[in-house]
């Protein structure tokens, strides 16, 4: 199913975070082989994908699994501990941003 807004399937930002960097913006020839491969947040950072531009699959890794294929204009909340990646071939534009 492709979801165009914000998707929290796994929890919204804390009312009480605040961002404190920003990554990209990306797209398919730019985006690091890190955010391609399984990886997790750090405990206490929440991320905020921002997709501008195209489409991608947002896969969590987990052991509840499942993947979300956005759309955009949409946003994906990251919870911290969370192993995931991002599959996208296609034209898209992305940025991260983090907080805490």
């Amino acid at each position: 199913m492709s979801r165009a807004g914000t998707v929290a399937s796994r929890g919204a930002l804390p009312s009480a975070s605040v961002p404190y960097r920003t990554i990209g913006p990306f797209d398919e020839l730019t985006l690091p082989a890190g955010l391609r491969a399984q990886h997790r947040l750090k405990d206490g950072t929440w991320g905020l994908l921002t997709l501008s531009e195209g489409s991608l699959r947002f896969v969590w890794d987990d052991e509840q699994g499942g993947a979300d294929e956005l759309t955009a204009p949409a946003a994906s909340v990251v919870p911290p501990q969370v192993l995931h990646h991002v599959e996208g071939d296609g034209p898209f534009a992305l940025t991260i941003a983090f907080y805490r």
